[in-house]
């Protein structure tokens, strides 16, 4: 039994920070010494004290034999993993990894059409041929669920060579589809089930939230450790299962593909440190949260013209619900999520995500009583002062998988040339074109450029949406392959 209570990496750390010795190494800012005057009166000097390289002391992260190798040991206990690594460029590069440990050129991996745009960037770096499967979207609320089984069976079905599964789970708005039961039906093909759980590292914590991805049977799941949780941002985490059908050394390999060779220790640490919080104190602080969250469900839900999106009868692609999760639907105040937005930052309160109908929020261990309140009230202000007497159809009109008639990698090398969008129909798409957040495309280099796609990506910017990942952000111009393929 290992002690949760220790925290081997975040006390390395701190007695280099003590130490009085002289450094010939990087940073070149020396433990401080060298910042910026207004970088030390924002921030202070002792975090920089403790902004060190790879020392002998404190191991490596590539070969760790020490305290990293101690600290995810203790992490992969407190989470329920065999193996346990942490991530210092997010978990962007865990899932890139996970794709590049699982998948070659040519093979083919089985995922949603609603990925985060790092597992395009697994498909473009490991050549894999992506077979999406559509997950399940309720136009009256405006939201993309899961992924069906049936979808993920049907596409088993057809491509029983595949070499993978990946799953979103949960999804941006809290949305938790039956991973157990997809986990079962991949592991009959002796394939490994891959999770994007970003949204899912506080699962483990409490028996009133969803279960985490590793207890439903997932074989690899990655955790933004810095979303939920209490680590620094771009601090995340990847764990193997016990009965995993990963490559380990393999997927050692990968990750030293996509992270730092110059890891941030105070990344590091930080994870360290929130294990520790979570392993000791995690169910009442996951209890504080849950009970904050429903103060502000129950009351954001009796303001007229608003919805909080609830799971009331459970459904294969949306059996669960993440409470701490709090979706609000505006529509009823003829307002747009992004209209809704900006006014609520002139309120001082900040969404997640905004979208279409909706805007997203995320309650977490670091809120208190009084952002409850604030946010009540900044509703209550938006209901009784900015409702406009209009009904604002905004549920899209394209969600359909856009023919894909190259892999991601051949055209991200294909030659290239820049179109006025309304003549990239039919052209196959050559760049990266989605809205941010949450950084799901809506068309991906290799995907033929469809009317639908182009009208609903113009329709999210038309109505106060951000446009990323492209070259031309306007929307005026599109990156297409040239020739034909």
């Amino acid at each position: 039994m290992l002690d949760q209570a220790k925290t081997p990496l975040l006390d390395a750390l701190k007695a280099y920070i003590s130490s009085s010795h002289a450094p010939f190494y990087t940073p070149g800012h020396k433990r401080g010494r060298g910042i910026s005057a207004k970088l030390a009166q924002c921030f202070g000097t002792k975090v920089f004290q403790a902004d060190l390289p790879e020392l002998p002391e404190l191991d490596n992260l590539f070969a760790p034999q020490g305290v990293i190798q101690a600290a995810q040991e203790l992490a992969a206990d407190a989470f329920g993993a065999s193996s346990t690594w942490f991530l210092v460029n997010g978990s962007t590069c865990g899932i890139t990894a996970a794709i590049l440990a699982t998948c070659t050129a040519g093979d083919k991996i089985i995922l949603p059409r609603n990925v985060h745009q790092s597992a395009i960037a697994g498909l473009i770096l490991s050549g894999a041929t992506p077979i999406f499967v559509n997950p399940q979207y309720d136009p009256l609320l405006d939201i993309t669920h899961s992924m069906t089984l049936e979808g993920v069976e049907a596409a088993l079905k057809q491509h029983s060579d595949a070499k993978a599964v990946m799953i979103v789970y949960p999804t941006y708005n809290g949305v938790c589809g039956d991973v157990e039961a997809v986990a079962n039906l991949t592991h009959k093909y002796n394939i490994p089930l891959l999770v994007d759980e970003a949204h899912g590292a506080h699962f483990a914590f409490h028996p009133h939230l969803p279960k985490s991805a590793l207890t439903a049977g997932a074989d690899l799941t990655v955790q933004s450790i810095h979303k939920t949780l209490g680590a620094l941002t771009q601090a995340s985490m990847l764990h193997v299962h016990p009965s995993s059908r990963i490559d380990i050394d393999r997927l050692s390999k990968s990750l030293q593909l996509v992270q730092s060779t110059s890891p941030s220790y105070l990344l590091l640490a930080s994870l360290d440190a929130a294990r520790q919080q979570m392993a000791t104190q995690g169910k009442h602080l996951m209890s504080r949260t849950l009970q904050l969250a429903e103060i502000a469900r129950s009351k954001i839900s009796q303001i007229s013209g608003l919805s909080v999106l609830e799971l009331n009868n459970p459904i294969p692609e949306f059996v669960d619900l993440d409470k701490t999760r709090l979706t609000v639907n505006v529509s009823g105040l003829g307002l747009t999520g992004f209209a809704a937005d900006e006014i609520l930052v002139e309120l001082d309160v900040i969404a997640e995500l905004p979208s279409l109908q909706n805007l997203t929020f995320i309650l977490s261990l670091g809120n208190t009583e009084a952002d409850i309140e604030k946010l009540v009230q900044a509703f209550t202000t938006l209901a009784t002062e900015y409702k406009q007497d209009k009904q604002i159809v905004t549920s899209r009109t394209y969600n359909n998988i856009a023919p894909l008639a190259i892999t991601p990698r051949q055209a991200f090398y294909a030659p290239t040339e820049t179109l006025p969008i309304e003549q990239t129909c039919d052209r196959i798409c050559g760049e990266l074109v989605c809205p941010y957040p949450p950084g799901i495309p809506i068309l991906m280099p290799g995907e033929v450029v469809t009317v639908e796609a182009i009208a609903e990506l113009q329709k999210i910017q038309n109505l106060g949406g951000y446009i990323s990942g492209c070259a031309d952000s306007s929307l005026k111009t599109l990156v297409v392959i040239t020739g034909h393929w």
